[in-house]
């Protein structure tokens, strides 16, 4: 559960192509934009939105060197983790080399109380050394 310390996080969703499966996990990233305020923090989708890899170039662009990804599996019929996840984060890492991201654990369902205490807990450990 060590990690470097994260100068940015991306929430990386995936639901349903319903509007509304996104919806907790915008809450989770408004919630965690307040308590943290000078740490940016995006919401990428695996699929129907913004990308992982569009995500980390805007956080590269800005300078942020150091990005948790934290998967949030919102569908409320797929209560499975994408074997893929892995795989695309290595992919997105492969395409920045000076970037440092981790994966970090996620969370199933799409309760906002389980995915603010997962990313809150992930924002805490982020900062440790």
């Amino acid at each position: 559960m060590n990690s470097p310390r994260a100068d940015a996080i991306v929430l990386l969703a995936h639901g349903s192509p319903d509007p509304d499966w996104l919806a907790p996990a915008l809450l989770t990233a408004a919630r965690l934009r307040q308590l943290a305020p000078d740490t940016p923090i995006e919401v990428a989708t695996l699929e129907h939105g913004p990308s992982l890899a569009n995500a980390v170039t805007t956080l590269a662009a800005a300078h942020h060197r150091r990005i948790a990804v934290i998967p949030l599996f919102l569908s409320p019929g797929g209560k499975h983790i994408k074997r893929d996840v892995p795989a695309l984060v290595a992919s997105v890492q492969a395409s920045h080399p000076d970037l440092a991201l981790h994966l970090s654990p996620g969370a199933i369902g799409m309760d906002a109380p389980v995915l603010d205490a997962l990313a809150a807990a992930a924002l805490l450990r982020a900062d440790l050394s």
